[in-house]
């Protein structure tokens, strides 16, 4: 099993033929927690839909767990929530316990059985505190609270990858802390390597251990003691803001 999760290689892509990344080009190591940050229009949800094989790249190429896009079968292994769910009917009449078990669709082993799938469920729901409401409509739920939903499809396989794009924008502070808190334990004791594009710079230096500040190229990869010490990032964000986001002095 390698021990690199995605691998990118010189990827770049175009809209219109308006270059929007231009080769990038890292490797993420199975247990990496990194927080993903740029200016708008910098390219970060595009990286994610090319790493996901959503886009093909205009130029380059990109592997999970060690396979191209066309050789990975076990799509289960990864937990995905989109920026914006463009997919998603409010009015549809699903509850939160039938959305959350969409993350299920292309699950392996004990999660295929009806009491595997049940048990995967409530255990997603109540990481997330919302397991009070599992029979509810999703359409009858706050903003914040399909957003937890949401991140409960992303969970409930137990993904060995967990790719989120702006997870915690319509969560209030005490829901986005604790959610913060849970994806760190999912790092720090199950291994689970993490991608988080996030507008809260300030953030992450408390719980990702890289950062990946994007700019339609790789401006900075690396930890956070590097990106303490990087005289690029001191350029963009001055010595003091640079030095608070790292969280490594006191």
């Amino acid at each position: 099993m390698p021990a690199e999760v995605i691998k990118a290689l010189d990827l770049s892509h175009s809209y219109n033929s308006a270059e929007v990344l231009s080769g990038i080009t890292f490797s993420m190591k199975r247990g990496d927690y990194v927080g993903l940050v740029g200016p708008n229009g910098s390219g970060k949800s595009t990286l994610i839909k090319l790493i996901l094989g959503l886009e093909p790249p205009s130029r380059g190429s990109v592997e999970v767990f060690g396979r191209g896009h066309k050789d990975l079968t076990d799509w289960n292994r990864i937990g995905y929530l989109p920026q914006k769910i463009n997919f998603f009917n409010p009015h549809f009449p699903s509850t939160v316990r039938e959305v959350a078990a969409l993350g299920l669709i292309s699950a392996k082993g004990p999660a295929r059985t009806p009491g595997g799938k049940r048990a995967a469920v409530d255990h997603a729901l109540e990481l997330l505190n919302i397991a009070d409401i599992g029979d509810r409509l999703i359409g009858d739920l706050s903003g914040g609270q399909q957003q937890r939903v949401f991140i409960a499809r992303a969970l409930v396989s137990g993904p060995e990858l967990l790719i989120l794009d702006e997870p915690a924008t319509a969560l209030d502070p005490e829901t986005r802390d604790n959610f913060f808190s849970l994806l760190s334990e999912l790092n720090k004791q199950k291994n689970v390597s993490i991608i988080l594009v996030t507008h809260d710079i300030g953030s992450m230096g408390k719980f990702a251990s890289k950062l990946m500040y994007l700019d339609k190229k790789i401006i900075f990869y690396g930890s956070f003691d590097e990106f303490c010490r990087s005289d690029t990032m001191t350029q963009i964000f001055g010595p003091s803001s640079q030095h608070i986001i790292c969280h490594k002095h006191g």
